[in-house]
Parts: C-alpha cells; structure tokens; sequence
C-alpha cells in the first residue's frame, strides 16, 4: 500500500512561485511514475504533469508548460512540483498520484494523496 503526501500549498500573489513536495511510503518509489493533478472548485480535477520513474521522461498540459517543472528524488522518495508565474487560474487543490507507466489519465493511476490548496490572488 502506497501512502503519498502533499505538502507546499499555500496563498500566493499572482506572478509569484512555489514548490510542492509529494512523499511517498510504503512501496518502491523508483517502481512507478508520479504524477500532479489539480482540481478547481466546480471543476473536474485535471491532469498537470507526470514523470517517469527514473525521471528521464516529463510531460506537462499545455497551460502550464514553460511555467512548472516536475522533479524527483528517488533516494529521497520525493517528487515536487515547481511552479512558477502563478496565475489565479492555477488555483486548485493539487494532487499527487502514483501509476505503474507515466500517463495522464486518472484511472491509470492507483494511489493519491489527500491533496494541498494552492490559492493565487490576482
């Protein structure tokens, strides 16, 4: 059983930055992909970025790309989620996920975190 935690979220300025942690437990971190997803309120949750296990593969949504950068650290069983340029409409509850092959859809995911609010005023 894989038990992830977000931590980082926070109230920002737009234009502003931050840095989301994910720690992973109970499992091989170097075994699976992680991912980011957000979810805005009144809105579906939506993929943000993945990477691959060893970390040489990243992908982003065209919204955040040039602007996020996903990162981990096996030895540390830690995946972040760097943003940067934040926009009001990057406010959300992020969610980091584990899955067996870097994907972007949710069900090819199979542990989530609780989640951590990131709010971006304008």
């Amino acid at each position: 059983q894989v038990q992830l935690v977000e931590t980082g979220g926070g109230l920002v300025q737009a234009g502003e930055s931050l840095r989301l942690s994910c720690a992973a437990s109970g499992g091989t971190f170097s075994s699976y992909a992680m991912g980011w997803f957000r979810q805005a309120p009144g809105k579906e949750r939506e993929f943000v970025s993945v990477i691959s296990r060893g970390g040489t593969f990243t992908y982003y949504t065209d919204s955040v790309k040039g602007r996020f950068t996903i990162s981990r650290d096996n030895a540390k069983n830690t995946v972040y989620l760097q943003m940067n340029s934040l926009k009001s409409e990057d406010s959300g509850v992020y969610y980091c996920a584990s899955a067996p092959w870097p994907r972007t859809a949710e069900s090819e995911f199979n542990y989530w975190g609780q989640g951590t609010q990131v709010t971006v005023s304008s």
